[in-house]
């Protein structure tokens, strides 16, 4: 039977696959570049890259996603309710209390990232502050505590860096193909040339759909991990009905990024949907809302 330590393990798993995929798309590119090139640095290049990519994203990778949504530190004066909350919480879970950030941005959200629980930040938006009560902000942050507890951070964490990576490399020899580099050490003939360019176009998305290959399911089982740790579902109910109402979009929305949240950063506005569509980290409201409401039976 599936259970907490199962999910926790599973979400490791899939932190070292995730891993060992990106190590082989950047391979296999720099390879197709190396022969097309007629230069085996290229490939030695590569392998050095993925490997110090690896490393960079396991440590590095939550200061990473902080800095690219524009999150601070919370001050504990300015929001001592916000710190009581997550700290309270936090002893209820037995976890370590989290980093707590803001985000400077009108549009209600929040994430947790880090490589362990010793390691957590919790990020809110200053319009979830301003839109949720105090049970609707418990069960936000139990929530996003559950993420930490499951060992979810993790892999969601690394991903930020790795699909980035990926898409950054592919982009790169994609503009040297076009725009001239090395075009008097072309090696292999057109067919080599042809997958060269294939594999640097389809990289990124290959680089989306390990993204998107983790898992959904994360957010059902946060939702009710945080509905337990608040013994009251209604809270983070209410609130996830306020977050599915509002349309607009994170200021800093990113495709990159989007499937930390707890819910979509694009908004519920009609592109929002369809982008959310295109990406779904997340299932839709409605299902993660009927699922809480079959934990009050």
């Amino acid at each position: 039977m599936a259970s907490l330590y199962t999910q926790q393990s599973k979400n490791v798993f899939r932190t070292w696959l995730l891993m060992g995929v990106f190590l082989t798309i950047v391979i296999i590119v720099g390879f197709l570049a190396a022969q097309y090139y007629g230069d085996p640095t290229i490939l030695y290049f590569a392998v050095g890259f993925a490997l110090l990519t690896n490393v960079w994203a396991y440590w590095f990778s939550a200061s990473i996603a902080i800095r690219s949504v524009g999150a601070m530190p919370a001050d504990p004066l300015r929001y001592k309710e916000l710190h009581r909350i997550v700290e309270n919480l936090a002893i209820t879970a037995g976890l370590p209390k989290p980093q707590v950030y803001i985000i400077e941005d009108p549009a209600p959200n929040a994430f947790a990232t880090g490589r362990d629980k010793d390691h957590a930040v919790i990020a809110v938006t200053t319009g979830l502050l301003g839109m949720m009560d105090e049970n609707e902000l418990s069960g936000v942050v139990a929530h996003e505590l559950s993420h930490v507890g499951n060992r979810d951070i993790l892999v969601m964490t690394v991903a930020v860096v790795l699909v980035g990576f990926i898409s950054v490399l592919a982009n790169i020899f994609l503009r040297i193909s076009f725009f001239g580099g090395g075009r008097d050490n072309r090696n292999g003939g057109p067919l080599l040339l042809i997958a060269a360019v294939l594999a640097m176009i389809l990289a990124p998305i290959a680089a989306t759909l390990i993204e998107l290959a983790i898992s959904r399911k994360r957010e059902f089982l946060a939702d009710a991990s945080g509905a337990l740790l608040t013994r009251y579902p209604e809270g983070l109910e209410s609130a996830l009905q306020k977050l599915g109402q509002y349309q607009a979009p994170m200021l800093r929305a990113s495709t990159t990024t989007a499937h930390m949240f707890i819910t979509n950063p694009f908004g519920a506005h009609p592109a929002g949907a369809w982008i959310q569509k295109l990406f779904s980290t997340h299932p839709p409201i409605e299902e993660r809302i009927e699922a809480l409401e079959g934990l009050k039976v």
